[in-house]
């Protein structure tokens, strides 16, 4: 079962390891990005990062796509992490299950607007989230579990 998604260029940190793997009840963290599924350098230092608690996968957007709908994922509440909103958009256009998209951490880039602390979002991305919007997947701007739920769509100007 997938308990959330969240976009988050750090991917594994303190506040993602800890306070949101906890308030999820995750058991199983899986971060989707094809980059990272093919460096080992990258995957040894994010295992430093991983709770105790937590089994920790990763894996390609596609291949992350198939083991979700392969139904080998069942068994765990999932939370996945993605590096940013393309990997999301793509991800949640492959799979159904995902019902909600934490836009947590975007990284300041050319043409990007920022929209809330550390949120930055070009128009593409804009364009991409607000489809997912209109696909039914509620997409949230939040940091951390206690912050308020604040849409997405609410942010945009």
């Amino acid at each position: 079962m997938i308990v959330m998604t969240r976009i988050d260029y750090r991917l594994i940190h303190g506040q993602v390891a800890f306070t949101w793997t906890n308030n999820l009840s995750a058991n199983a963290l899986l971060i989707a990005n094809d980059s990272v599924a093919q460096d080992n350098f990258r995957k040894k230092t994010l295992q430093l990062a991983k709770p105790d608690s937590a089994k920790l996968i990763f894996k390609s957007i596609a291949d992350s796509a198939k083991a979700i709908a392969s139904g080998v994922t069942d068994k765990y509440r999932v939370f996945i992490i993605v590096e940013n909103i393309g990997d999301a958009y793509r991800l949640a256009k492959l799979v159904p299950q995902i019902k909600v998209i934490d836009l947590g951490l975007a990284n300041k880039k050319a043409g990007a607007q920022n929209i809330a602390k550390s949120v930055y979002v070009t128009p593409e991305e804009t364009a991409q989230l607000q489809e997912l919007e209109q696909r039914g997947i509620q997409v949230l701007v939040k940091q951390a579990p206690t912050d308020p739920d604040t849409t997405f769509s609410s942010l945009i100007k």
